[in-house]
C-alpha cells in the first residue's frame, strides 16, 4: 500500500506583494526625474520626490508583511525586492549627490553603494549554500538611511525663501537629516563588514568539513 505524498505548491509570481516591488522599481525613474527638476530648486517637485520615496518605502514594509502573512515567498519576489530597494536609495544618493555637490557626499554615495550592491550580489549568487540572517544592525542602518535620504529630499533648505517662517525649521530638520546620514553611513560600514566577516567564517567552516 503506498501513501500519497502532500507537495506544496509554490505561490505564483502574480501576487500582490510582487506587484507592488515591480511599482517600486518602475517608481524609481519618476522619483530621480521629479527630485532634480531645475537643479532641484523646484520646491513643488521636491515635495513630489519626497511623496514617492515615502510611498515606496511604505510599500516596501507592507509587501513584505503581506508575502509572509500569505506565504506569497517566490523566488521573483527575493530578487526584485533588494534590487528595488537598492534602486530607489541608490537614486537618492546620487540625485542628493548632484544636488548637494559637495565632496563629502559623493564619498559617502560612493561607499553605501559599492557596499550595498556589493551584499546584495552576494546574496542573490555565490551566497545560495550559505545562510546569512540580517543583523539588527542592518535594520537600524535601513531605518537611519531611510529616515535621512527622505528629509534630505524635501526642499529644507529652500522652502525658508518662499515661507519665511519656515526657515529656521527647514535649517534644523536639515541638520537632523546630516546626523542621520552620518548615523546610518557608520552603520552601513558596520553591518558590512559584519556581514564580510560572517560570511567568510561560513564559507571556512564549509570547507573545512
Amino acid at each position: 500500500m503506498t501513501t500519497p505524498e502532500t507537495t506544496t505548491q509554490k505561490p505564483s509570481n502574480w501576487n500582490l506583494p510582487n506587484a507592488l516591488t515591480t511599482l517600486r522599481i518602475l517608481s524609481v525613474p519618476f522619483y530621480g526625474w521629479a527630485l532634480l527638476v531645475e537643479d532641484g530648486d523646484s520646491i513643488t517637485w521636491r515635495t513630489v520626490a519626497y511623496v514617492i520615496f515615502f510611498l515606496a518605502m511604505v510599500t516596501d514594509k507592507i509587501d513584505g508583511d503581506i508575502a509572509r502573512k500569505r506565504n506569497l515567498i517566490t523566488n521573483f519576489g527575493k530578487i526584485a525586492d533588494p534590487i528595488a530597494d537598492k534602486a530607489l536609495t541608490g537614486m537618492a544618493f546620487i540625485g542628493l549627490s548632484i544636488i548637494m555637490d559637495t565632496w563629502w557626499m559623493w564619498t559617502i554615495t560612493v561607499i553605501v553603494l559599492v557596499r550595498e550592491w556589493a551584499v546584495t550580489l552576494l546574496r542573490l549568487s555565490v551566497l545560495k549554500s550559505v545562510v546569512i540572517a540580517a543583523a539588527e544592525i542592518g535594520k537600524w542602518k535601513t531605518m537611519a538611511q531611510a529616515l535621512a535620504l527622505g528629509l534630505l529630499t524635501l526642499p529644507l533648505l529652500e522652502v525658508g525663501d518662499e515661507v519665511s517662517w519656515l526657515d529656521v525649521p527647514g535649517e534644523v530638520a536639515y541638520v537632523v537629516a546630516l546626523v542621520l546620514l552620518g548615523i546610518a553611513f557608520v552603520l552601513t560600514l558596520v553591518s558590512g563588514y559584519q556581514f564580510f566577516r560572517d560570511v567568510w567564517r561560513q564559507r571556512h567552516d564549509i570547507r573545512s568539513r
